[in-house]
């Protein structure tokens, strides 16, 4: 199993959104769909942008907060 380098970067989200740099640092397989992250009792949604920045000498895509989602009980 090969793990692959992180290519994305999560910005923004409410202040309850408590995300170290390093949860917000990831790899995402296909940069043109969303991403959902599970935190506590709901779902934080993230979308990509056009953007792109520099971060721990990775160049990364930057994925939008766009809202959340409860989770079904």
């Amino acid at each position: 199993m090969t793990t692959q380098p992180p290519n994305v970067i999560l910005s923004g989200g409410p202040a309850t959104l408590e995300l170290e740099l390093e949860d917000r640092i990831r790899y995402v397989e296909d940069t043109t769909s969303k991403v959902k992250l599970l935190k506590g009792n709901r779902y934080e949604h993230f979308e990509p942008t056009s953007g792109m920045t520099t971060e721990k000498e990775l160049e990364l895509l930057v994925y939008a907060w766009s809202g959340y989602t409860y989770v079904a009980e």
